[in-house]
């Protein structure tokens, strides 16, 4: 059923382009930037994006315009486990599995869960109570599990469904930002 809806998902987002896209990812950049939870946070934690996923330099860019510091993802793929790390110039990334970008141990240094204010979670599907089908590794759902700051995702209308499967380990977002609105979840 998850996979099912990641393909659905994917082919809807393919679906999506040129200049709608753009103005959609505006509108949801602006959406981001207002918010309490953005404007209040010192440490900012997100995704260098890949593929289909919303852009996040834009957001990276505006981190550090505003001061913030930004933290980005070191995935362990034999344990599973990832933590985040700083990130303040492109010579700290590296390429590793599937063409993603990571920072470089040697270069930067690790941010832990409780000094994360504001975590930008990345998914495919979602759901109105926040609940969220990722890429597959599960890095995200182990994370959140000691993770207890502020979490918001940013997603089309079109990766947004009314119910997904979850299993009694998922964590919810605590705020979906879409193109059209800002959605308070409660799970």
């Amino acid at each position: 059923m998850k996979s099912q809806l990641r393909k659905k998902t994917m082919e809807a987002l393919s679906a999506v382009s040129g200049e709608d896209l753009l103005q959609k990812i505006a509108r949801m950049y602006e959406r981001l930037f207002s918010l309490p939870e953005w404007q209040n946070a010192s440490t900012i934690a997100v995704t260098i994006s890949k593929g289909l996923e919303i852009p996040t330099r834009p957001i990276i860019e505006e981190a550090w315009q505003r001061g913030k510091q930004v933290c980005i993802p070191k995935c362990d793929s034999d344990t599973k486990n990832m933590q985040f790390r700083t990130y303040e110039t492109e010579d700290q990334l590296e390429t590793v599995y599937a063409g993603l970008l990571e920072p470089v141990i040697e270069k930067t240094r690790e941010v832990k869960p409780g000094q994360i204010d504001l975590m930008i979670v990345p998914g495919v599907c979602f759901d109105l109570n926040g609940f969220r089908i990722g890429f597959g590794g599960g890095y995200y759902d182990r994370y959140l599990s000691v993770y207890k700051g502020k979490t918001v995702s940013l997603l089309l209308e079109c990766q947004l469904y009314a119910h997904i499967p979850r299993l009694p380990h998922d964590i919810s977002v605590h705020k979906l930002i879409t193109e059209d609105r800002v959605i308070f979840c409660c799970s």
